[in-house]
C-alpha cells in the first residue's frame, strides 16, 4: 500500500519550537562566524586568554649536516638510522612503513639559521643514543643496549693521617682494620691505636728499642690484637685496656705476617716456617707448617676458616687446610714475591694473588677445582689485595713504578678507577668494617682514606667514619 505524501508527519520548524531566541538563529550564521574568525584571526584576540608568540622549531633540513659528518638526507628526520627509527623498529619490527611527507618545512632548506665559525669532525657513531665505538662497523640495531654509567669514585683521598717512621719494607704488614672500627699502626717500635669514630689515637705499646714491629692484626672480635717483632716473638694485647695478655715464641727470625682463625692465629716468619697457635692451649705453637723456601710474607684463611693460603719470596703460591702440615695445593706461576693474597667472599675455593716486581701481575684460582682462572698483567709492582664483601670487585695497591690503586670489577677485570696520591709503593691495605672505604700506607709516611665501594644497601649512601672530614692530622 502506498503511503501518500499528505499522510507522512511533518518535520516542526525551528519557529514552532519552544526555543529560546538566540537559540532559533539560522546554522548558517555560526559557521560564518568561526569561519570569519578563522580568516580575521590576525585582528582577533579572545578577552580572556593572553597572548603567546609562537615557539620557533628549526627544519632539519636547512641544517648543515656536514659539520657532524653525516650524510645529507631529505627525510633525515624519521629515516631508519636516526633516533625515532630505531625506537620505531624495535617497538613495531623492521618491516614497519615509515612515516614520509606528514609536514613540509616552512623554511627553505637553502637557509642555515644556525652555523658554527669553525668545523670539527666527529664520527657518527659518537652522537649515537646506543653508545657506539667508530670503530664498530655493526649499525646500531634493536640488540644494542644504551650504556650504563659507571659508579663515581671520588679519585682523591678525603683524609690523610701523618705516620712518621712508618718502614717502606715489602715484606711486613703494618696496617690492619678491626670489627670495632679501631685501627692499628706499627710505626718504628710501637703501635698506635686510631678510632675511626672518634678521630682519637691511643699509643698501645711500645715493644722496646732493640725491637721493631713487623705486622700487626686484630682478631676477629676487634677486641685483641696480635703483633709480630722483629726477634720472632708474637704479642697478643688486650685493645680496651692497653695491657699485654701473652708473649709467645717460636720463631727464629722476624714475623711479617699474621692471619686469625676464630682462636687460631698463624703466624709467618723470615724463617721460611708457619706456625699455628691456638691462644686457647698453654704451648706457643700447635704445629708447624713447613713448604716455603724464603720467607713468607703473606697470611689469609678463606671467610669459612677452612683453607689458608700462603705467599713467599720463593714466588710461591701455597694452599693449606685445617690439619695439613704440608700443602695440599700448589700454584708456581708466580715470577716474584707473592705478599698480596685475597679470598673472595662471594665465591667459595675463589683465591687471588698478586706478583711483585718481576712479575706483576695478578691471578686467580678455583682451589675447589684446582684450576687457574684468569692472569692481568697490572704493569707494576703487585703489593696488596683485598675484596668488597658489598660488591663483586676488588682492590689492588702497587708499587713500581707507578704507585698507583686500582679499584677492579670482576670476573671482567675492568679497571673502575685509577687512584694516585702517594709519592712511595702502596705496601700497606686495610677495609674499613662496613667494606665501604680503605686505607693505604706507603713509605712517604702517610695514611690515606678512600671511600671505594658502595654500602651494601644503597651505593650513594656515605661511610660512617667520616667521609666528610677532609684535611690533615697526625697518627702519633
Amino acid at each position: 500500500m502506498e503511503v501518500e505524501e499528505e499522510d507522512l508527519p511533518k518535520k516542526p520548524s525551528s519557529s514552532q519550537l519552544n526555543l529560546p531566541l538566540s537559540m532559533n538563529r539560522p546554522t548558517v550564521s555560526l559557521e560564518t562566524q568561526r569561519i570569519n574568525r578563522l580568516i580575521h584571526s590576525d585582528h582577533y584576540h579572545s578577552p580572556s586568554k593572553p597572548i603567546y608568540s609562537d615557539r620557533f622549531i628549526p627544519s632539519r633540513s636547512g641544517s648543515n649536516f656536514a659539520l657532524f659528518g653525516l650524510e645529507p638526507s631529505p627525510n633525515k628526520e624519521d629515516g631508519p638510522g636516526s633516533y625515532a627509527g630505531m625506537l620505531r623498529t624495535a617497538l613495531f619490527g623492521p618491516e614497519t612503513p615509515e612515516k614520509r611527507d606528514i609536514v613540509t618545512g616552512f623554511f627553505s632548506p637553502s637557509r642555515n639559521i644556525f652555523r658554527y665559525k669553525t668545523e670539527t669532525q666527529r664520527p657518527v657513531n659518537s652522537f649515537s643514543p646506543f653508545g657506539g665505538s667508530g670503530d664498530d662497523e655493526e649499525s646500531p640495531g634493536v640488540s644494542r643496549s644504551p650504556v650504563k654509567a659507571t659508579r663515581n669514585i671520588l679519585k682523591s683521598a678525603y683524609k690523610v693521617l701523618d705516620a712518621p717512621a712508618l718502614q717502606d719494607d715489602f715484606y711486613l704488614n703494618l696496617v690492619d682494620w678491626s670489627a670495632q672500627n679501631v685501627l692499628a699502626v706499627g710505626l718504628a717500635n710501637c703501635v698506635y691505636l686510631w678510632n675511626a669514630c672518634t678521630s682519637k689515637v691511643t699509643k698501645l705499646c711500645d715493644i722496646g728499642d732493640d725491637e721493631s714491629v713487623c705486622s700487626v692484626s686484630w682478631a676477629l672480635r676487634g677486641t685483641h690484637l696480635a703483633i709480630g717483632t722483629s726477634s720472632g716473638t708474637v704479642e697478643i694485647w688486650d685493645a680496651l685496656r692497653c695491657r699485654r695478655i701473652r708473649t709467645m715464641e717460636g720463631h727464629r727470625l722476624r714475623v711479617g705476617a699474621l692471619a686469625w682463625s676464630s682462636s687460631v692465629l698463624s703466624s709467618g716468619s723470615r724463617d721460611k716456617s708457619i706456625l699455628q697457635r691456638d691462644i686457647r692451649c698453654q704451648e706457643d705453637h700447635v704445629s708447624k707448617l713447613t713448604g716455603h723456601k724464603s720467607e713468607v710474607c703473606g697470611l689469609k684463611w678463606s671467610y669459612d676458616n677452612r683453607e689458608l693460603a700462603s705467599g713467599g719470596n720463593d714466588n710461591k703460591l701455597l694452599v693449606w687446610n685445617q690439619h695439613s702440615t704440608q700443602p695440599v695445593l700448589r700454584y708456581c706461576e708466580h715470577t716474584a714475591a707473592v705478599k698480596a693474597i685475597a679470598w673472595s667472599p662471594h665465591l667459595h675455593g675463589l683465591l687471588a694473588s698478586g706478583g711483585g716486581t718481576a712479575d706483576r701481575c695478578i691471578r686467580f684460582w678455583n682451589t675447589t677445582t684446582n684450576t687457574h682462572l684468569n692472569c692481568v698483567d697490572t704493569s707494576s709492582q703487585v703489593c696488596n689485595l683485598a675484596w668488597s664483601k658489598n660488591v663483586n670487585e676488588l682492590v689492588s695497591t702497587h708499587g713500581y713504578s707507578q704507585n698507583q690503586i686500582v679499584v677492579w670489577k670482576y670476573p671482567t677485570m675492568t679497571k673502575l678507577a685509577t687512584l694516585t696520591g702517594h709519592t712511595f709503593r702502596v705496601l700497606y691495605l686495610a677495609v674499613s668494617p662496613d667494606g665501604q672505604t680503605i686505607v693505604t700506607g706507603a713509605g712517604d709516611e702517610t695514611l690515606r682514606f678512600w671511600n671505594v665501594f658502595p654500602s651494601p644497601k644503597s651505593q650513594s649512601r656515605e661511610s660512617k667514619i667520616g667521609a666528610l672530614t677532609f684535611g690533615r692530622t697526625t697518627i702519633r
